[in-house]
């Protein structure tokens, strides 16, 4: 079990007063190493990751997409996915309604809070370390897969059809990220179910609905640090008019343009693991932004955590031997690390 750290606790940014434009709480410091901010962020070039076309990737003739897909997956670990199926009202309405929440009186969002050592509900990110700087945005995590795992105290009931959609979503994202997985087992030479098998016996996911509130010194602070993701895959429905994700590949910054109608897709570390380190996860950060808020919602997608998951046995070998251990549980092991400024995944290495 996850030993019990004391948190360092934080308001939520929407609940701390700036008092003037030239200063922000000491708590939200940039952090240092490569996931600061040594250069103008709007400098940064474009990721050219592919674009993958989803509905292609079923079909008979998907050699040429999955040739696509295989070189996103070692060189990004990230790509564009369009043609996805899940239509532009529901991306929409999801992210109206999860606007709709952080836009209410504080009272009203405090009474879903989150409480210490459990990182589902609404406010800040959990953090160990003096010396890990405080995120600038708030979130509402959630379990929202499967249903019985959900603690539907911390669903909101405003906007009253908060929970309907994010339901209908959750759905909705469920069916895409089984086609995908399949696909990256055809990418690995491996029947299309052989990853889907490692998850188990049900797909567990979480959404995390991240809002970033305008930065009076958006270079002083991260809106997210630097990380990669718990997960297997992540998928996630950027703002449809503020940018602010970028993409570290080869130690050079790269920023994500926003694709309508778009879902941006990443490996997390249990991807990385189960492909024995073939497919990488993509380390990435979010910048914060002087004159607008952002928002965005992430479906983070995981094995069951009673699942032991290491690298797929098909993958090792003599000459490539298993480069991370086997585990259960990673959100444990995620959250035991990465909140001390720690990457969680150099802890499985072998």
């Amino acid at each position: 079990m996850m030993a019990i750290v004391p948190e360092i606790p934080s308001k939520p940014v929407l609940d701390i007063q700036v008092t003037t434009g030239e200063d922000v709480p000491e708590i939200f410091t940039r952090e240092t190493g490569n996931g600061s901010l040594a250069d103008d962020p709007s400098a940064l070039p474009w990721t050219d990751c592919p674009v993958i076309d989803f509905s292609l990737l079923s079909a008979s003739s998907a050699g040429d997409e999955l040739r696509k897909l295989h070189s996103a997956l070692v060189s990004w670990g990230c790509f564009q996915l369009i043609n996805h199926g899940i239509n532009d009202s529901l991306l929409d309405k999801v992210g109206e309604v999860s606007k709709g929440f952080f836009l209410l009186p504080s009272d009203e969002r405090n009474k879903y809070s989150r409480t210490p050592n459990d990182p589902q509900g609404y406010g800040n990110d959990t953090i160990l370390s003096q010396n890990v700087p405080h995120n600038w945005n708030d979130r509402l995590y959630l379990h929202v897969y499967p249903q019985d795992q959900r603690k539907l105290n911390l669903w909101p009931l405003t906007p009253p059809d908060f929970r309907g959609i994010l339901h209908e979503y959750t759905m909705s994202v469920k069916g895409v990220n089984e086609t995908i997985v399949k696909a990256m087992g055809r990418c690995l030479g491996l029947e299309d179910n052989s990853i889907l098998d490692e998850y188990g016996e049900k797909t567990v996911m979480a959404a995390r609905i991240n809002f970033y509130p305008e930065c009076p010194l958006p270079k002083l602070v991260r809106a997210a640090r630097a990380h990669s993701d718990a997960s297997a895959i992540t998928i996630l429905l950027q703002d449809k008019q503020v940018e602010g994700l970028q993409i570290l590949k080869d130690d050079k910054w790269f920023k994500v343009p926003i694709l309508p109608s778009a879902l941006f897709v990443n490996v997390g570390d249990q991807i990385e693991i189960m492909s024995n380190g073939i497919f990488k996860g993509a380390v990435h950060r979010v910048v914060a932004n002087s004159q607008r808020e952002r928002l965005s919602i992430a479906m983070f997608c995981s094995p069951d955590s009673e699942k032991e998951i290491g690298p797929i046995k098909k993958l090792v070998n003599q000459s490539q031997p298993a480069l991370y251990k086997s585990f259960k549980r990673y959100e444990e092991i995620f959250f035991r690390y990465h909140p001390k400024g720690e990457r969680p995944i150099l802890t499985m290495k072998i």
